[in-house]
This record gives structure tokens, sequence and C-alpha cells, in this order.
């Protein structure tokens, strides 16, 4: 079993920035890919961006290409997302996400993770 804990969610501007982050905690040597997905009321999760635990290739959705970046640091077993540029659309709950399946890449459907945090606020107002 893998635990999921994200932190760094809150209240900001449009334009602002946000750090998330998700510590990893319990089997996580198993782990071969994180990703960060969100939900916003009334719609589907969606893919924001992922990560491979062994050469760290970052993989994003198009909507936020070049104001996100994600990164992990291995040591600490904790995954980040540095959320800049921040628009009313990108209003969600965020979820951490980890896989143990030997996928290769970062996978986009939510369908592949077998373990979930419990999510973090984001809401950016105009």
């Amino acid at each position: 079993q893998v635990q999921l804990v994200e932190s760094g969610g809150g209240l900001v501007q449009a334009g602002g920035s946000l750090r998330l982050s998700c510590a990893a905690s319990g089997r996580t040597a198993s782990s071969t890919i994180m990703g960060w997905f969100r939900q916003a009321p009334g719609k589907e999760r969606e893919f924001v961006a992922g990560i491979t635990w062994s050469v760290g290739s970052p993989y994003y959705a198009d909507s936020v290409k070049g104001r996100f970046s994600i990164s992990r640091d291995n040591a600490k077993r904790t995954m980040f997302l540095q959320m800049s540029s921040l628009k009313p659309e990108d209003t969600a709950v965020y979820y951490c996400a980890s896989s143990n399946v030997m996928y290769y890449r970062p996978r986009t459907s939510a369908s592949a993770y077998e373990y979930w945090g419990q999510g973090t606020q984001v809401t950016v107002s105009s």
C-alpha cells in the first residue's frame, strides 16, 4: 500500500502562484509513475501533469504547459507541482496519484493509478 498526502492548496488571485506537495509513504519503492489530476465541480477528473520516479521525465496537459512545473525529490519521496500564472479556470480540487505498474511514462488516464491522495483545494479568484 502507498499513502499519499497533498498540501499547499489555497486561495490565490489570478496571475499568482502556488506550490503543491505530495508526500508518499508506505511501499513507495514500487512506485513507477506519479501524477497530478484535478477535478472542478460538475466536471470529470482530468490529468494535469505526471512524472516518472526513476528518470523524472515530466509530462503536461496542454492547458498547463508553460505555466506548471512538476518535479520530485526521490530521497524524500515527495512530488511537487509549481503552478504559476494561475487562471480562474485552474480552480479545482487537486489530487496526486501513483502507480506500481511498470509504466515507462506517466499515463493521462486516472484509471491507470492505484493510489490517490485526499485532494487539496485550489481556488483562483479573478
